[in-house]
């Protein structure tokens, strides 16, 4: 795990198995804040998971966060989409929830890869000046 210069947020190499165990671990709280929010009498399916594939894809990238996705889509239907805790035929809207949730989801892993890239062009020292402006001609 090394630091980027921004902010002292800890990044973990993508391929690694703690980033895969990060995004398990970050899955099981969101289902845990989705099991209170279902408790609550809210039918949000997708809602508490999205913030955490952001931070999923900001601290451990692209593979770790797809994985989160993966890995939440099967959950919610089996958890949290009626009937409970069992596999039945998707309905319309609960098909168009998944889809929007993907959608949603390569958004903010991308957003979260160009978050990452940014923090390590900032760790380097930042952009260097090539000496020649974008308008010089040297014709």
């Amino acid at each position: 795990m090394e630091r980027a210069g921004l902010f002292g947020v800890p990044q973990l190499r993508p391929w690694s198995w703690l980033a895969f165990l990060l995004g398990f671990a970050i899955v099981t709280v969101s289902a845990a804040v989705q099991g209170l929010c279902v408790a609550l009498g809210a039918k949000l399916y997708f809602a508490p998971f999205l913030p955490s594939i952001f931070l999923v894809g900001i601290l451990a990238g692209v593979p770790a966060a797809a994985f989160a996705v993966l890995l939440t889509i099967p959950l919610v239907w089996w958890a949290f989409m009626p009937p409970f805790f069992e596999f039945s035929p998707l309905t319309s809207a609960h098909a168009d929830s998944i889809n929007l949730f993907l959608l949603f989801a390569v958004l903010l892993i991308g957003l979260a890869d160009l978050c990452r890239a940014t923090m390590a062009i900032i760790r380097r020292g930042g952009l260097r000046p090539s000496g020649k402006g974008a308008a010089t001609n040297p014709q």
